[in-house]
């Protein structure tokens, strides 16, 4: 019984951190850049779903959708103000702007919302039976793995299956190619980082609603982790993306539970240390030789 609470505990876990890496694998399978302020979306959702809910008095759904909208706007800016301008830039200079995009978003927040921890109220209404509860199920786990789900499956299709899907794949190709074809490569970016922050904002509400403690810097290491679990799946895959945050999850959980809670995080890491000695490319991420 207690087994599967944990096991539980992990599977919820790791679907917000499958939803966040899912962010990342969308950004870097198509503009081949690694986003780091995108844990810094994540708690600008929480934020903004919590004001909505807190001070306008809007209802739950009402508010996830606000912070979606909000953080879509929000990453769309970023890529056109911050990234854009770098897309012929060596990857060193992408990394250093992401990182002082991050830093920048959480001192902005401290300004905005102050350094107060903030009690997030759960969108999540619903309760469960008691023959669930006493598994360790809770309602924001069940909504959480459900949404994870259905998240995968949608970018899954939307990705393979229509117009805009196959110029996202176009882009990672080849982007002097593609706009050779006539994709425009800039606005195909930029729905990539729109989709990626909008799954931000949902990662964000649903990791506050499990845990409602909010700060400027709630979203630091789920970012972190959630990058670990891209790499870990196979950072490109959004198949990898699922399993890596679900399996990190997982090993998290069961790591604090039966070895230690300092030692959690290490043993993740190390975790992803041995895959990536294994398997460089990730789970079920694929070689692909580099052309000269």
């Amino acid at each position: 019984m207690v087994f599967f609470s944990y096991l539980f505990s992990g599977v919820s876990l790791g679907s917000v951190y499958a939803i966040i890496a899912l962010g990342y694998t969308m950004v870097y399978g198509i503009a081949k850049m690694l986003n780091f302020a995108h844990g810094d979306v994540i708690m600008v959702g929480g934020y903004i779903c919590y004001c909505s809910m807190a001070y306008l008095g809007l209802p739950a759904i009402v508010s996830v959708l606000l912070s979606m909208v909000v953080c879509t706007v929000l990453g769309v800016v970023i890529e056109g103000l911050a990234y854009r301008p770098l897309r012929q830039a060596g990857s060193l200079a992408v990394l250093i702007t992401a990182i002082g995009v991050s830093y920048f978003l959480q001192n902005a927040a401290q300004l905005i919302w102050g350094v107060t921890p903030k009690i997030f109220t759960s969108v999540v209404s619903f309760k469960l039976p008691e023959s669930l509860t006493g598994l360790g199920l809770t309602s924001e786990a069940i909504i959480t793995m459900v949404s994870c789900v259905i998240i995968m499956i949608v970018l899954t299709a939307f990705v393979n299956h229509t117009k805009m899907g196959k110029a996202m794949r176009a882009c990672s190709e080849d982007k002097g190619a593609a706009q050779l074809m006539g994709i425009n490569v800039n606005r195909t970016i930029s729905l990539t980082f729109a989709i990626g922050s909008a799954l931000a904002a949902i990662a964000g509400v649903l990791l506050c609603s499990a845990y409602p403690t909010l700060l400027p810097t709630t979203g630091s290491m789920p970012g972190i982790k959630a990058f670990t679990a891209a790499v870990f799946g196979g950072i490109g895959s959004i198949p990898g993306a699922f399993l890596g945050g679900l399996l990190l999850g997982v090993i998290e959980a069961m790591a604090k539970a039966y070895i230690s809670t300092n030692l959690a995080n290490a043993i993740v890491f190390a975790v992803l240390i041995v895959v990536l000695l294994v398997r460089p490319t990730g789970l079920l991420g694929k070689y692909v030789p580099e052309k000269v």
